[in-house]
This record gives structure tokens, sequence and C-alpha cells, in this order.
């Protein structure tokens, strides 16, 4: 099973509606999802228009003695809980342990910038059980669990880390439109564990400089030295338990994507305007899934990039501009 066949089978099923005229790229991204995954999701942020608008109930079929068994409320089945991510791919089993299983956030824009990221750093991978404490709440998982079944029993489910993609557009309800599934290694491009303690590093320097306080430079290695211990994004966004405090302060990290960390930016005139695209850094695994992608929608046009901070990745691209006006 390949890393990236949640990725691979919804581009081609968007791509597939998009030639049947079932979707557009002026769609909203969330019917995009919904119309084309069909029995496939293990995790809805916003159940209830899934079902209202969509038509998309997430609990068909469930037994609702199972829903109580596992702790999910009545309340929760059809509501907004407002949650990372957006979606979540079912998680599938082979040789005994998890696989496949992707998360999946949206990220919409008027203009050309991608829209903030607002509850995590977009990274490559990501567990339910770090999920579960970005959110301060295990929700996620539960709903997870529940629909996933049996699988949910294995010992790995929830530290399996599973594959993160963007569901990215920009220019929405322009004719400069370019929608993209891109994976997390677009975003991705140090570490996150260097990510954070470069982070506080820099946010003492700040404070350092404005107050015209001089450290020696041995002073300052050895902070940074400490400083580089703070790596786990699952504790820093947990609530901390301050003595004679009567709140329990968390941080809750943000983030902007970089121009040259856009795939729809100047820096990238290959990913067109009008164009889908599913955008994965080239790997072995990558190559593996060329030839089904090929083989689905021979419209397809294939090519690398060059990210100016990580390398090569590969491109599929649907919709060149000699084709795309029928998809706008």
């Amino acid at each position: 099973m390949n890393e990236f066949t949640n990725s691979a089978q919804f581009f081609i099923s968007v791509a597939n509606d998009l030639k049947k005229g079932r979707i557009s790229l002026h769609s909203p991204l969330e019917e995009i999802i919904l119309k084309t995954c069909r029995n496939k999701l293990a995790y809805i942020d916003n159940r209830k228009d899934a079902k209202e608008k969509y038509g998309y109930d997430l609990w068909s079929g469930i037994d609702e003695k199972l829903l109580k068994d596992q702790g999910v409320a009545r309340r929760l089945l059809y509501s907004e809980s407002q949650q990372f991510p957006d979606f979540l791919f079912k998680t599938q089993e082979h040789n005994g342990r998890c696989v496949a299983g992707s998360l999946m956030e949206l990220k919409d824009s008027k203009g050309g910038n991608i829209a903030s990221f607002n509850s995590t750093i977009p990274t490559k991978y990501k567990s339910l059980k770090e999920i579960d404490v970005i959110n301060g709440n295990n929700l996620v998982s539960k709903i997870a669990r529940v629909i996933d079944g049996k699988v949910s029993l294995g010992e790995d489910y929830l530290s399996f880390q599973r594959r993160c993609a963007y569901l990215v557009r920009t220019h929405k309800d322009t004719d400069k439109v370019r929608v993209s599934v891109v994976d997390g290694s677009f975003f991705e491009t140090v570490p996150k564990e260097h990510l954070f303690y470069q982070m506080f590093l820099n946010t003492l320097q700040s404070h350092l400089e404005r107050k015209e306080i001089q450290i020696s430079p041995e002073t300052l290695e050895k902070v940074r030295e400490t400083l580089s211990h703070i790596t786990d994004q699952t504790i820093i966004a947990s609530s901390q338990i301050i003595e004679g405090a009567s709140v329990r302060p968390r941080l809750r990290i943000m983030a902007e994507v970089h121009p040259e960390g856009n795939p729809h930016s100047k820096f990238y005139p290959e990913i067109v305007e009008g164009s889908f695209n599913l955008i994965l850094q080239s790997t072995s695994q990558v190559d593996e899934i060329k030839e089904e992608v090929l083989s689905s929608i021979p419209e397809i046009d294939v090519f690398s990039i060059h990210h100016k901070r990580n390398g090569e990745h590969t491109v599929f691209q649907f919709g060149k501009r000699k084709r795309l006006t029928q998809y706008l």
C-alpha cells in the first residue's frame, strides 16, 4: 500500500468529476471532497453541512448503540466541531499494520496567497495522538475509531504517522483560479522540531534587542542548546498548570506560507491558471502511482518542479489552458 494512495485516488476522482461536469474548480472545497469521497472518510469536521448540503451521512450504517458505547454524544453527530483536520480518510490494514488514513485540510483564498494555518504547523505526517493534543480533546480519534471499526484496534492506530495533504485553492471565483492537492512536504522544508525551538530562540533574541540587553556568546550558546530540546508540539500545545494561576495557558501555533512555499506563486509558473494539480515530493513511491494516475486520466500532464527550499516535486496536472474553460 502506497502512502500517497489516498491523495492519488482523490485526485483521480476529482479529475473525473471535473470531466463529467459534476463539480467545477469554483465549487466549494467541501463539496469537491464530499462528492468524490463517498464512503472513504473516517472523520468530517462539519458533519452538519456534509449531510444537509451534500447528502453525505458519516454515520450511515453505524449502530447507534455503538456510538453510545464509544462516548459519541448525539449532539455531536451532525455538528461542526471546528477541530483539526477538516477530513480524515479511512485507515486500512496491511500485514497487521495501519496504512493510508491520510488527513486533509482545506485552504481557500480569494487572492494569490495561501490562507494561514490557524490550528497547527503544516507537516508531512501527523498521528491521531498528536492531533488530539493539538485540539485539546480526543474527539477526532474517537469518531475515527467508530468509523474505522476493527482496524482501530491495532496497537499502532493512535501513533501511526498519517500523511498530511492540503487542498489549496487561490484566486477563488476568478479565471485565475488554481486548485491543488499539496503534500505536506511542500510546506515542511525544515524538520518541525527545528522550527519550534528556533521560533522560541528568535522570540528571545527580539526581546533582548528591544530591551538592549547584551549577553555573551557563550551564554547565548547555552541558551540555544537548552531551547533545542523544545521539539515536541504535543507538549507545546498542551495546557500548562502554573502555580497560583486561575487559568491554564496553552500555545496555539499558527503559520503563514512563505511565497517560495506556495505552489501557486510566481516561483512556480508551471502551475497554470485554471488547473487542478496533485503535488508530491519526488520519491520511488510517487513513481509507483504514476502509472495508475495516467491510466485513469489520460489527459494528465506529469512534470517536475524544483521547490526553492525542498528539492524536486512531481506534479500531476489536469486542465491546461487550452482545455480548462469547460471546468470553470
